[in-house]
């Protein structure tokens, strides 16, 4: 089972990471001023993460696939890691539409 893990950075924004059941980030978020509004990203990625129209497929300067989650009004919510490969890119798009809807909140902020 997936986790979405909300960790606070250096500049002190919140920020969240939807793991994988093997441990693999495959959803990086922003960085939100207020934990409220990371959590608000989350609730985000559960219901977007279902529709395909919400992936934005990438490729990086590196020449390296990713690809983007973006809310019904546009805003990107999340960001996947670099892939070797559209294929691989779309086994992490797969990932995040098996795992968001369920995968339990953990707080590492607290």
């Amino acid at each position: 089972m997936g986790k979405f893990i909300i960790t606070q950075r250096i500049n002190k924004e919140y920020q969240f990471n939807l793991k994988a059941g093997n441990g693999e980030i495959i959803l990086t978020s922003e960085g939100y001023v207020q934990k409220a509004s990371c959590q608000k990203g989350i609730e985000s990625v559960k219901i977007n993460s279902q529709d395909e129209a919400r992936y934005d497929r990438r490729m990086a300067v590196n020449g390296k696939d990713y690809f983007v989650l973006k809310a019904r009004n546009g805003e990107i919510i999340g960001k996947s890691q670099y892939y070797s490969s559209k294929f691989s890119m779309e086994i992490g798009i797969s990932s995040v539409k098996k795992n968001a809807p369920t995968s339990q909140i953990v707080d590492e902020t607290l």
